[in-house]
């Protein structure tokens, strides 16, 4: 009767443990993903801010070009119409779809940095509860089957 008693006993302070190790590592898991995903969405953050300072200067290149046509032009003494303007006018319409596509293709890459840390902090959470349910399904075959001893029945 005492050996039965300290064998329950120990089940339960190894049930103990266990339940322990398997909410701590569940808890690391979950901050790991966290971790990862505040990392990606500074990433996306940089990017982003970037992305804005590429597109001030990319104006401020075109901007610059568009002006020194313009002074090019009165000096010569071309007037505002004709084919100089409609190159002008051209040339600047092919900036624009330039600048568009860039800016779109780095929205773009934002906007799937974010969903990779969304999806990273889900993962996270998923591998938490995963580790949740072994721990909780390793603890029940102990309590149930006198220590998890299958008989070799894996």
């Amino acid at each position: 009767m005492a050996v039965f008693t300290i064998a329950i006993a120990g089940s339960g302070v190894l049930a103990g443990l266990l339940g322990a190790t398997v909410v701590g590592q569940a808890y690391m898991q979950k901050q790991q993903a966290d971790a990862q995903a505040a990392e990606i969405e500074r990433q996306a953050e940089q990017e982003r801010t970037a992305a804005e300072g590429e597109e001030l200067q990319r104006r401020q290149r075109l901007n610059k070009a568009m002006a020194a046509n313009v002074v090019s032009q009165s000096m010569s003494g071309i007037a505002g119409e004709g084919t100089p303007e409609s190159i002008a006018m051209e040339s600047a319409k092919q900036v624009s779809l330039s600048e568009g596509m860039e800016n779109l293709s780095d929205r773009l890459r934002q906007a799937q940095l974010q969903r990779m840390a969304k999806n990273t902090k889900r993962a996270g959470t998923l591998a938490a509860g995963s580790t949740l349910l072994k721990g909780a399904t390793q603890a029940a075959s102990m309590g149930m089957g006198g220590g998890g001893d299958t008989g070799g029945l894996e």
